[in-house]
């Protein structure tokens, strides 16, 4: 599994998140497998996203496509993203009983 972190800022978050959710059988399509996202606490405007893809090739892929470039225009993202594409190097889950 690869995980695709991108974070950028965006004019307004309910623009872009509407957007972000229209474009959601698109990033499926391309492999998407799931995301979470977060927001900064200093400001809102700060989007942050974590993307389980389906493969590197195809991440790498689709982050260079026009499509999301034009997707993310039409968004309101401001500035240029960060995009970093992460493997597992060691995953904890806590329980209680820790």
């Amino acid at each position: 599994m690869i995980h695709v972190m991108m974070r950028h800022k965006v004019a307004d978050y309910g623009r872009w998140k509407s957007a972000f959710d229209a474009h959601l059988n698109t990033r499926k399509a391309n492999g998407e497998v799931s995301c979470r996202l977060f927001l900064s606490v200093e400001d809102p405007r700060d989007v942050t996203i974590v993307f389980d893809w389906d493969g590197l090739e195809r991440a790498r892929h689709f982050a260079a496509s026009d499509d999301l470039k034009q997707a993310m225009q039409g968004a309101g993202v401001v500035g240029e993203p960060e995009i970093r594409f992460l493997e597992d190097a060691l995953t904890v889950r806590r329980s209680a009983a820790d």
